[in-house]
This record gives structure tokens, sequence and C-alpha cells, in this order.
């Protein structure tokens, strides 16, 4: 047995072993990775190299842009911002079958644009608008899934911080390009839940009888071009060039909090501390998740899944399957920071091999990723849908099967498309 393959035998089995058993994953992690190395390097040179990547996988200057982008979305939260953009998002929805749960969709595909968290948007949306949808009748477990299988597709588009993990960890992919390259998957996904929303609204006999006036419609609208030129500020400045990622991920914050704490008056600044915390807390796992990354480059692991996976066959379109079909297990393990840093190395030197492009693979690895986020056991904007839903997993798992075909028909035609994640980055020559 080759020292990669038993390395990654304990890596595995040790991860799994303390997943299972509920113990944090950024524990986990480092507990894992340090238990697979000792084979190779001794005690005290395991522990000292592991602290040693944990400072250096944080202090990396392109990184700082995700507690920055993390940061941006719990002020959003909090701020007032999701009331505003869900009336927004009902000016387009009109009197269609379902108009509540397609403004919820519609509203989780902005408010993810502007914070770039899945888990947010469903908290967000789903506590303010369900009661609204209880109100006209809707089922709440149908109100629950229809927010939480639209609610990652803010992680596909822009800003998304797991995006930018995977620019570094891929050896530098250009982030505005990937940012590019998420917004027809993203919206895609999207369409795809409103399709089955619209299906099941129309047998249930969901409609809405609430209608804008002119004069409504223009309010509305002038209450929402703070947050949305948030998106244009932002996205547009990192798109230009006129500022990195992670000074995009600053921009975020000052005006989010400007919005939030001195104009729309929202958060008090008593409140700021704490929001600070809670955003430093959800940060700490990309430190640990680097020490995984750094053992196995150094033990060959990635090598050796990449020969035995072009062992099993050299035909693209089966070791697409292949990789899907794994990553999609993986993410209903696995968070998708650390998730993407363990796992893009492994699996991009193969895709690489059969042509694929580092921008298409990283968006197919990201839009897989994102389904493990509504999966059990680890799927965070699962439980966060759960709860503010006021239903049960089990209640709301069967709802939830039609979008799961739905999103992964989608996921097929990201896979093997190129065009839809590469048209747009060729057009602006990113590609």
């Amino acid at each position: 047995m080759t020292i990669a393959v038993a390395c990654g035998l304990i890596i595995l089995v040790l991860l799994v072993i303390m997943l299972l058993a509920g113990v944090p994953i950024a524990v986990a992690l480092a507990v894992s990775s340090i238990g697979a190395i000792l084979p190779v390097l001794d005690t005290g040179a395991s522990v000292l190299t592991g602290a040693q990547r944990i400072f250096s996988g944080i202090s990396v200057f392109s990184l700082l842009a995700i507690p920055f982008f993390i940061l941006a979305g719990n002020l959003m939260n909090k701020g007032g911002i999701a009331i505003r953009l869900i009336n927004f998002a009902k000016l387009f929805t009109g009197g269609i079958p379902g108009a509540l749960a397609h403004t919820n969709a519609v509203a989780n595909m902005l408010f993810g644009a502007i914070s770039g968290s899945g888990t947010a948007a469903a908290s967000a949306m789903g506590s303010i608008i369900g009661p609204i949808e209880e109100e006209e009748g809707y089922d709440r477990d149908f109100s629950a899934a229809a927010n939480i299988a639209t609610a990652p597709t803010g992680l596909l588009i822009p800003p998304s911080n797991v995006m930018i993990t995977y620019s570094l960890v891929s050896g530098g992919t250009s982030v505005a390009a990937l940012f590019m390259a998420g917004y027809i998957p993203g919206i895609l996904w999207g369409l795809a839940c409103m399709i089955v929303i619209y299906i099941f609204s129309k047998k249930k006999g969901y409609r809405s009888t609430k209608k804008f006036t002119n004069s409504e419609k223009l309010k509305v609208f002038l209450q929402a071009i703070p947050c949305l030129f948030m998106i244009v500020v932002v996205i547009g400045g990192i798109i230009s060039g006129i500022f990195t990622a992670t000074e995009g991920s600053v921009v975020a914050v000052v005006y989010s909090m400007v919005l939030s704490v001195f104009f729309y008056k929202s958060i008090k600044p008593s409140e700021l501390p704490k929001i600070f915390l809670d955003s430093a807390e959800m940060t700490g796992i990309i430190g640990v998740s680097s020490i995984m990354s750094w053992v196995m480059a150094f033990t060959g692991i990635p090598t050796a899944v990449s020969e035995a996976m072009l062992g099993i066959s050299d035909n693209r379109y089966v070791i697409l399957v292949i990789i899907n079909i794994l990553l999609l297990i993986v993410g209903t393990f696995m968070d998708m920071t650390p998730a993407c840093l363990i796992f893009t190395p492994i699996f991009l030197p193969i895709c690489q091999t059969l042509g694929m492009n580092t921008i298409h693979f990283g968006i197919m690895m990201i839009f897989n990723l994102c389904i493990g986020t509504i999966t059990p056991p680890v799927g965070t904007t699962l439980f966060v849908g759960v709860k503010v839903g006021k239903t049960k997993i089990e209640e709301v798992i069967r709802p939830l099967l039609a979008y799961f075909a739905a999103i992964f028909i989608v996921l097929l035609m990201v896979s093997y498309i190129p065009a839809l994640s590469m048209w747009l980055p060729g057009l602006l020559g990113y590609v």
C-alpha cells in the first residue's frame, strides 16, 4: 500500500467517524489531517506544521474577502434589507399562480447576490415571507420547501465566498471570471425551481390577491434602490478592475453598515460587536481546512486519485458523471468551504487532463456543493429553512424531491454545456 493510499484511508476513516459522532467539523479536519501525516512525520513536526498551516491559510490576502463578505451578509440580514428586496420582487411576480412563493425565489436570488450566503437568504426571506404565505392559505411545508430550494442560488450568483476560495486553491483562477460564470447557472437554478412552484401552485390554487398601485410600485422601487445599488458598486467594481475582491468585500461591509445603522436604522450601534463576533467565528474553519490541503499535497493523494479514476475510464462524460456523484455525496456531509479546499486539488487535475477549463470545473463543483447545503445530514440551509418555516425535515423532504429533480437537470446542463458557464466570461474577455 502506497503512502498516498494509506494517508487517504486514515483521513477518510477518521473524518467519517468524527462527523458521525457530532465532532465540530473544524476539529474533525484538524485531527484527521494530523493523524494521517503521523506515519510520515513525527508527532512534534506534525503538530508544528499543522499550526503553521492554520496561520498561513488565514493570512492569504485574497481569502480576507471571505470574512468581510460574511460580515456584510450578517449586517444585511439584520439591517432591514430583506423586506425591501421582498417588496421589490413582488413587482415581478404579479398575480401568477404561487405569486408569494415566486417572490420568495426572486428575493432569495437578489438577497444572495448581495450577501453571498444561502443560509442568510433562507433565514431572512423565510422568516418574513413565510407568515405572509400562511395568512394567504399556502401550505407551510410547500412554503418552506420553496424557500429552501431557492436559497442556494446566492452561492452561485456573485459575490460568492466559495468562488473566492476556489480561485485560491485552483491556482489563481480569476475571481471576476468566476463571478461572471456563476450568473447563468444560478439564474437557471432559480428558474427551474420557479417552474416547480408554478406547477404545484396551479394544482393547489395558490393565487395572490394583492395588487400594487402605480404609486406603491414607485415607492417600493425607490426603497429598493439603495440595496440594488450595492450590487452595482461591489460586483461592478470587481469586474471592472477598480478594486479586488478583497477590497470589494470591505466596500460591501462599509456600505451595508451605513445602510443598516444610519439610513434604515434597523441595527443599533450596540448590536455591532455581537455581529462582528458571529462573523469571525464562521471564518475559523478556513485556516483548519488548509492543514488537510497541505497533507494531501504532501502525500500525493490527488495524484493517486487521479490515476485511479482515469484507470476506470478516459471518457470525458463517464468521468464527469463519477465526479458529480462523488461531489454530491461529499456535499451532504461537509460544508462548502472545506469541501472546496480539499477536493479541488483532487478533481481539478483530472478535469484538466480531459480538457476542461478551470472556470467551468469551478462552477460545476460549486453547483454540486450548493445542493449539499439543502440535503441532510449536514445541510445548514435545510435546517435553517425548516426552523424559520416552523416545520420538520421529514415533512419538507417530500415536496423538496420535485425541486431536486429540477436542480439535477440544471446540474447536468452545467456539467455538459460549457457555454452556460463560459459565455459571459468569454464575452467580457476573461477567457
